[in-house]
Formats: C-alpha cells, sequence, structure tokens
C-alpha cells in the first residue's frame, strides 16, 4: 500500500519581529507543498530495508531494518498517540550513523532532516521496511517554513498508515485528519521540528498542518478563516540571513532607543489586528473586493516601512521593492528580513501581462519568482492502491 501526503510552507502577512517583543503577528498557509510519498511492502515482498529519498536534493539513503533496531534500541514507542521527544543521545547516535553516507558539505543542513526522518518513522511505525520518497515546491532555508511542512506532511503519512488516527482506506482524492487527528499529527511534526531547530516557536508547523491562517501573540495561536482570495508573488532573492542574528540586533536597538521601539511595535500590533480583521470580513461586490486590497496594500507598506525601522532590510530586499513599485505594486519583506523572501499582492484585476513583466524583471536580477495563493488547505493525505 502506498499513502501520499501533502503539507503547505508559510508566510508572515504581518507582524515579524515586533512579534518576539509582545505585539500580534499574522501567518498564513501558502498554495506550494512539500509531498511525502511512503510504500509498504507487500506480503511477499523479502526487501527488509527502509529506503528514504530527497528528490530535491538528489540524496538517497537506505538502511536494513536491522540497522535500525541497531542505531535506535529504544527509540520505538508503542504508542503512536503520544509524541515523545528524541534526546541528545539518539541524536548523536544518528549523526554517526550519517557518516556513512557522506552528505556534501553544501548539503549537511539537510542531515537534521533525516535524523528527524528516522525518530518520527520509527516512533510512529516502528521498524518496517518502507520506501518513501520526498518532494517540494518550496525553495529549502527561504523562512517559507520548508522544514515545518517537511515533518507535518511525513508526521500525516505516518500516522495514516499507523493504528493511531482512524481511516477510511476507501476514500479517493485528497482528504484531511479530523481536529484531534490533526492536533496529533501537529504535535509530532513540532517533534520533528525541535530535532531541526532546536526551540521551535511552533508557529509553522501549526500553519502547514490546519491552512488557512493563524494570528499570534504572547504564544496564544488563533484560527483565523479568511473570506476573500488573497494571491501573492513570493520572491526568493536567495540571499542566506541569520535570523539569531537580526533577532538580537532588533533587541539591541530597541535598548538604545526604548520609546521609539516601543512605539513601532505598537504601530505593529495594530497593523496585524487590522489585517486579520480585513482578511475575516465578508465581500459582496468587485468594488469591496479593490477597496480591500487597497488597505491591505497600505498596511503592508506601512509594515514594510517599520522593519525598515528595526533595521532588517536588505540590499536584495528593496531592490524588489524598487522592482515591484514601478509596476504600482506593494511589497513587504516576510520572515526575519535580511535578505530571505518579499511579498507582493497580486490584486485579483491586476493583468498576467504585467505579471510576466515583472517576473521577468525580477529573474534577472538572480532572484527566484513563486506565485501562490494565501490561506489555502493545510495537511492532506490520499492511499494510492495497495499492493
Amino acid at each position: 500500500m502506498e499513502v501520499r501526503s501533502r503539507a503547505p510552507g508559510k508566510i508572515i502577512l504581518a507582524g515579524e519581529h515586533a512579534v518576539v517583543h509582545g505585539s500580534a503577528a499574522v501567518a498564513a498557509s501558502i498554495g506550494l507543498y512539500t509531498s511525502v510519498s511512503i510504500r509498504l511492502p507487500s506480503v511477499n515482498d523479502k526487501d527488509d530495508t527502509l529506503a528514504l529519498h530527497l528528490m530535491d536534493a538528489g540524496l538517497e539513503f537506505s538502511w536494513p531494518v536491522g540497522r535500525i533496531k541497531e542505531m535506535l534500541p529504544n527509540s520505538v514507542n508503542n504508542d503512536a498517540s503520544s509524541p515523545t521527544t528524541c534526546c541528545e543521545e539518539t541524536i548523536k547516535l544518528i549523526l554517526i550513523a550519517l557518516k556513512d553516507f557522506k552528505i556534501p558539505d553544501a548539503k549537511i543542513g539537510i542531515a537534521s532532516g533525516v535524523i528527524a526522518f528516522l525518530w518520527l518513522y520509527t516512533s510512529i511505525l516502528g521498524n518496517k521496511a518502507a520506501k518513501v520518497i520526498v518532494s517540494s515546491e518550496l525553495p529549502l532555508g527561504a523562512g517559507l517554513g520548508s522544514s515545518a511542512a517537511f515533518c507535518v506532511s511525513l508526521a500525516g503519512a505516518l500516522l495514516a498508515l499507523s493504528d493511531a488516527v482512524a481511516v477510511d482506506f476507501d476514500q479517493e482524492g485528497w482528504v484531511s485528519f479530523g481536529e484531534k487527528d490533526q492536533q496529533l499529527a501537529n504535535r509530532w511534526a513540532f517533534e520533528g521540528e525541535k530535532i531541526i531547530h532546536g526551540k521551535p516557536s511552533g508557529i509553522d508547523n501549526t500553519v502547514s498542518t490546519f491552512g488557512n491562517m493563524i494570528k499570534f501573540k504572547s504564544g496564544v495561536l488563533t484560527c483565523i478563516k479568511s473570506n476573500m482570495v488573497l494571491k501573492m508573488l513570493i520572491t526568493n532573492t536567495k540571499v542566506g540571513r541569520n535570523t539569531k542574528a537580526l533577532v538580537a540586533g532588533v533587541s539591541e536597538r530597541k535598548n538604545r532607543h526604548p520609546d521609539a521601539m516601543t512605539s513601532i511595535f505598537t504601530a505593529v500590533e495594530f497593523i496585524s489586528n487590522e489585517f486579520a480583521s480585513i482578511i475575516q470580513s465578508t465581500s459582496c461586490s468587485d468594488d469591496e473586493v479593490v477597496q480591500k486590497e487597497q488597505r491591505i496594500r497600505e498596511l503592508m507598506e506601512m509594515n514594510q516601512g517599520l522593519l525598515q525601522c528595526m533595521g532588517v532590510s536588505h540590499a536584495s530586499i528593496e531592490t524588489v521593492l524598487k522592482t515591484t513599485c514601478k509596476y504600482q505594486l506593494t511589497s513587504k519583506l516576510t520572515g526575519a528580513g535580511g535578505g530571505g523572501c518579499v511579498l507582493t499582492l497580486l490584486p485579483a484585476l491586476l493583468s498576467a501581462t504585467v505579471i510576466d513583466k515583472v517576473i521577468r524583471e525580477l529573474e534577472e536580477c538572480g532572484f527566484q519568482c513563486l506565485i501562490a495563493e494565501i490561506g489555502g488547505k493545510g495537511l492532506e493525505f490520499r492511499f494510492e492502491g495497495r499492493s
């Protein structure tokens, strides 16, 4: 039998950095997915290997089931309904085993993802042979939640094959778990994110699991239902950034200018709340849609200006802003800044010709352009058949 699952990436629509200092922020899923396929061997299949193929990285791994038992003698959790944390000792054991595969230095960051894979797989399904294929529409390390989408999609596929959730094998097409099972997948994905990032906020995996939009403030996440179609051009500047250093820089600026920075964070709070209010309101006419888009454009413009005041913009981000501004389009950075990705609102009535011109000009700068609808579905899975 084969199960396929997919989970979306995420963007921050409003509130970056200010959220660290107590302000609200709004995140949303995007229509770009990471997919996981797991094929279990048939009864007559003698293959006793767990194989992992990371298609986008061009890397393949395989372990005899016996080797996994030796490597992780105490990792198998017989109760997939109770997520557990991978300890440091287990991580070290897996790292030693990964040295056999000689991962290229340029891709060494993928090692943490492989560790998360082995932990989630053995914890949920135990020591079973299988062939696992991972592919993604999300660029790695660009601030679009690629690691969370991987962990959520993997957890979803594994749980669909486990006894921890109730699924109908005869269902056709993409289906979603019920809320309780979604919560379980989210908790398992968070354990994977902890392996990859150490101390994740939980925002990325929650958005990826449940989809749509989330407002978060002081550790509290609130699901938001969008009542309007939003389409964004996402420009990946391909400029790497040090998130910890950027966050620290904002804090240092606050220490130097406490009153001014507090005012900036307060302004961001109002922007995030108004953004959430707009996307939750209903539109009955084209004129109302245009008016709402104009308000969103103004909020994005103000938010970007405040992020520049925080000192987290970058020359590459400014290039995107200037390019899109020539076409009367509004953009803002998303995530940590200092490079990474930039969002550009694509109004509903914008012509395809203009979009093509903007993309062509941005790509000539060496950037990667992606178009995605904002606030779509979260984790989904489907069964491909029996073997």
